[in-house]
């Protein structure tokens, strides 16, 4: 009986280890469900959130400013990060997160981990490694401690191969090479701290797919992405509809107040603050005269209005 009970002790370790193992840098996927279980919806094999596609091409046509403030409106205020440098200034990076931390290398952890790597059968440095596991609509974001020289997590190689798995871009804390090569990627963009010639050195890869800082943001696998030239607002993937809806809705009355400033049927004191029954009916009625701004019923319309501070 005895043994038994030691078997059954040694047969668990033996499992716990090879999980150890194939997992490498990531984050056990219990736990990353436990962080994450505001969320609902439908999850990667890793445990990842996974926000719908239909969300995330809805996420490229919203303001980053309404997002903001439906975030701040519940709580959510360690979301944005600012001073970036792009490639380009009109490509917007869009797409569930999958996050990376590096940290100043020291020889004998960086051994053990590229040993790890190795036997799972991971090849080239450990900046490549996220890549592996990349999908369509995904963004790599890598928390690089904000290194320049030295810290450049990617040249136009591993750009072009980022790009064909996600379509997206990346975001890092940290920098880039080869900025004329990444240039020449259409459709594809990088916010980064800098450009640099250097070669990656120093660095190793310490967390794959588990909470990470991005200067003074916090992002957890699976958030919503999205950018434009002020900055890069992360959304928890509970939020995402949420924020969303609430930043449509938002584009909507603003094409709608300034056409009734425009026509001077109500002033800025009306249009700026708490709608009257009166205002909220024309602008169902304005909503029905232009169908591709989408439709609304009144009792949803009253809904959104409930925390207005935007």
């Amino acid at each position: 009986m005895l043994l038994n009970k030691f078997n059954k002790i040694l047969a668990f370790g033996c499992v716990l280890l090879l999980a150890q193992q194939t997992q490498g840098q990531t984050i056990p996927k219990e736990e990353l469900i436990y962080l994450t279980s505001e969320w609902k919806g439908e999850r990667f094999a890793d445990g990842r959130p996974k926000v719908s596609d239909d969300l995330v091409e809805r996420a490229k046509k919203i303001g980053i400013e309404e997002a903001w403030q439906v975030l701040m409106n519940e709580g959510y205020v360690n979301q944005f990060e600012r001073n970036w440098k792009m490639i380009h200034d009109d490509v917007p990076v869009v797409g569930r997160a999958v996050t990376a931390m590096y940290m100043p290398s020291r020889p004998d952890i960086e051994k053990k981990i590229k040993e790890r790597g190795a036997k799972q059968g991971r090849v080239g440095n450990t900046n490549a490694w996220p890549i592996e596991t990349l999908v369509k609509g995904d963004v790599y974001v890598a928390d690089g401690f904000g290194k320049i020289e030295g810290g450049t997590l990617i040249g136009d190689n591993l750009g072009t191969a980022i790009f064909n798995k996600t379509g997206t871009g990346v975001i890092f804390d940290g920098s880039a090479r080869d900025l004329s090569g990444l240039a020449k990627i259409k459709g594809f963009n990088a916010f980064v701290r800098d450009f640099d010639p250097s070669f990656l050195k120093e660095m190793v890869l310490m967390g794959l797919n588990t909470p990470i800082r991005i200067g003074k943001a916090i992002v957890l696998p699976g958030d919503l992405v999205i950018s434009e030239r002020e900055g890069v607002l992360f959304i928890p993937a509970h939020m995402a509809e949420q924020v969303i809806l609430t930043a449509e809705f938002i584009g909507r009355k603003d094409k709608f107040g300034k056409e009734m400033l425009k026509t001077g049927r109500y002033n800025t004191g009306q249009i700026d603050s708490q709608w009257t029954e009166e205002i909220k009916l024309a602008f169902l009625k304005w909503l029905e005269q232009h169908p591709e701004e989408g439709k609304m019923t009144k009792q949803e319309l009253d809904e959104v209005m409930k925390k207005r501070t935007w």
